[in-house]
């Protein structure tokens, strides 16, 4: 993950959800010491899953990532917050958009956006068909 632009600090989003926070360490790095992009994909798939677990009242499964930007490479010891919004419920389906910002370990309190992803996830029954989200 090369840089793409001059990072540009931002406000976290006040109109999504917090559903995860974590930092990376050492065994999630490349040899430039930038995070691998597919941890920081594992991450978002996990924090993109609460939102549609509330819905599904059951197991669900991760059938299609629509969009992944990876914006600015991410770093060991940065703080990730992981914010996610519902963006679209089908019968079986749910979409969420998942944002994801860092604050560097040396500039904690200012956040920039590393990350975005729509992914959609599938209500599923006992034998992995999907099955029809509950409605409120």
């Amino acid at each position: 993950m090369s840089e793409v632009s001059s990072p540009v600090h931002v406000a976290l989003p006040t109109d999504k959800e917090l559903v995860l926070k974590v930092i990376p360490m050492p065994a999630d790095c490349n040899a430039n010491g930038d995070i691998f992009g597919g941890w920081v994909m594992a991450q978002v798939d996990l924090a993109g899953s609460v939102l549609p677990a509330r819905h599904t009242q059951g197991r669900m499964a991760t059938v299609a990532v629509n969009e992944f930007v990876f914006k600015q490479p991410v770093r060991v010891g940065d703080i990730l917050s992981f914010y996610s919004s519902v963006t679209r419920i089908g019968r079986t389906s749910i979409t969420v958009k998942v944002e994801v910002y860092a604050e560097r370990f040396r500039s904690q309190g200012r956040y920039i956006k590393v990350t975005e992803a729509n992914v959609t996830y599938v209500a599923i029954d006992e034998q992995g068909r999907p099955r029809p989200i509950p409605q409120d």
